[in-house]
C-alpha cells in the first residue's frame, strides 16, 4: 500500500512541476512509513545518515513543497515544533500529553458538525480540526507523568 502511496505522491509532484531530488523521494517515503507523525528535525535525523549533505533547511524546504501541492498536512500546537502528516484526507489525531505521540483515529460523523455549524452561525465552513488529549497506552503502562 505505501508503494502506491509513494507513487501517487511522485507523480502529484511530477505534475506539479516539482522536480525529484533522492532528497525528496527519500523525505516522502519517511513520511508514508511513518505513522509517528515526525517533526522536520525528526526527518533530518532520520536521514542524514543517507544524505550527509543535506541541511535541516533542505528539509523544512521540502516539506513546504508537499504541503502546497496538498501532500502533506503540517499540524501546530501550541509553541511546540510542526508535525508533518502524510494523510492528508479527513481524520482526527488523538495526543498523548505525556510523550506527545500523535495517534490518527476516523470519525465520519463530524462532518455534521460543521454543516450545523454554518446553520446555526453563518459562517461559510472551510474546515474543521478535532483533537482529543489524553495519556497514550505505553505511558499508562510505565506510569509517566503528563509534560508540561
Amino acid at each position: 500500500m505505501s508503494e502506491m502511496h509513494l507513487k501517487d505522491a511522485l507523480d502529484t509532484l511530477k505534475t506539479t512541476g516539482v522536480r525529484i531530488t533522492p532528497q525528496r523521494h527519500a523525505i516522502l517515503e519517511y513520511l508514508i512509513q511513518s505513522m509517528i507523525h515526525p517533526t522536520a528535525d525528526d526527518i533530518y535525523k532520520a536521514l542524514c545518515d543517507k544524505f550527509p549533505n543535506m541541511s535541516v533547511a533542505t528539509v523544512y524546504n521540502n516539506l513546504r513543497v508537499f504541503r502546497e501541492v496538498g501532500l502533506v498536512k503540517e499540524l501546530t500546537y501550541g509553541d511546540a515544533a510542526s508535525r508533518f502528516d502524510f494523510v492528508t484526507g479527513d481524520h482526527y489525531h488523538m495526543i498523548c500529553e505525556c510523550c506527545g505521540k500523535i495517534v490518527d483515529f476516523h470519525y465520519p460523523g463530524l462532518n455534521e458538525v460543521e454543516q450545523f455549524a454554518s446553520q446555526v452561525t453563518g459562517f461559510e465552513v472551510n474546515s474543521h480540526r478535532l483533537e482529543v488529549y489524553g495519556t497514550c497506552p505505553d505511558c499508562l503502562t510505565a506510569g509517566a507523568k503528563k509534560v508540561e
